[in-house]
């Protein structure tokens, strides 16, 4: 690892998780389609057990309204 690249990520990691959270979605953004797909078939499969789960009973809904509260203090 180069001594910029090592700088960096020490920089990196030193900042408050809502910035480290924007600036690692605008590095992931950078990279194109190409390299997003993994991550994008990850989500998606993800997103399939999880709706399996719900429909056969094994996961019980959370109304929104407690999803975004929670984001919230999350993010604070």
């Amino acid at each position: 690892m180069s001594a910029l690249l090592t700088k960096l990520e020490h920089d990196a990691l030193r900042l408050p998780q809502q910035e480290r959270a924007f600036l690692a979605d605008r590095l992931l953004g950078s990279l194109g389609d190409e390299a997003l797909s993994d991550v994008d078939a990850a989500w998606v499969a993800e997103a399939e057990r999880r709706y399996r789960e719900y429909k056969t009973g094994k996961r019980r809904p959370i109304p929104a309204s407690q999803v975004f509260a929670a984001a919230d203090r999350l993010l604070k």
